[in-house]
């Protein structure tokens, strides 16, 4: 596989930071928990095209998302419930509702197929909008790799305070371990545990957040400086850029 790199910019990216990101593609071309590779780089690939969708513009102006009618803009072969999935996540998610949810969740994508869609999606926008911000093209997607998703579902996971069933630090088993990562305290925050009914892609997007924010261990150390810019000047940023993209977290 084409290794991912930011050679080409004038720009000094981190080589951690760079190696996030090439572990990032990596996963996205490999075989998942409950998808294919193909399909995998497909909802990156749709994810990419939701940007230039009409339809998610017009949804997104719209009072109400539900009151639009139309179909969306699309470039893979995607099934339409998945696309449905993949374009509202990457354009509206302060908007998402439970009951939206739920016909997707029983359009045939399931709970844990649902969340590892969100994991390729919040993947492929990480390393884009990375590479918007340093002025560079996205990369090129990676070439799908062979082989069957895992289907291993947590035998621990339990429907909650969430929408998707989640896995508490207890209710682990030897394998996953992978949330090793994620899991840095006795009692992690929900949004370490969102992902958790597929810990493969919650041990990814804590492995690019170790790198594009801060590692687990440090997030307590207020006063340190372990980046370029101090805490207090990175928090300014992360809440404006939450308040911008209605994060409410």
């Amino acid at each position: 596989m084409r290794l991912l790199s930011y050679d080409a910019t004038d720009v000094v990216v981190r080589e951690d930071l760079a190696a996030a990101h090439r572990r990032a593609w990596q996963r996205l071309g490999s075989p998942g928990t409950w998808f294919r590779a193909e399909r995998r780089v497909a909802i990156a690939a749709e994810t990419r095209s939701a940007r230039d969708c009409a339809y998610c513009a017009e949804c997104k102006a719209a009072l109400s998302p539900y009151a639009v009618e139309g179909s969306h803009r699309v470039a893979t072969d995607l099934p339409d419930n998945l696309v449905e999935v993949v374009h509202r996540v990457a354009t509206d998610p302060g908007r998402l509702t439970r009951a939206w949810f739920d016909r997707a969740r029983d359009s045939g994508i399931g709970d844990a197929g649902f969340v590892e869609t969100v994991g390729v999606v919040v993947t492929t926008i990480a390393v884009d909008m990375f590479c918007g911000a340093i002025g560079v093209a996205p990369h090129p997607l990676p070439e799908p790799e062979p082989g069957g998703p895992s289907w291993r579902r947590p035998v621990g996971a339990k429907p909650g305070p969430a929408w998707v069933p989640m896995l508490a630090p207890e209710d682990r088993t030897a394998d996953e371990s992978c949330l090793d990562n994620v899991y840095i305290s006795p009692d992690p925050t929900f949004v370490r545990r969102a992902l958790s009914l597929v810990p493969r892609e919650a041990s990814g997007l804590f492995d690019m957040v170790d790198a594009q924010y801060l590692p687990g261990r440090l997030i307590s150390d207020v006063a340190g400086r372990h980046r370029a810019i101090d805490r207090a000047q990175m928090e300014l940023i992360a809440g404006r850029v939450s308040a911008i993209n209605g994060c409410f977290y």
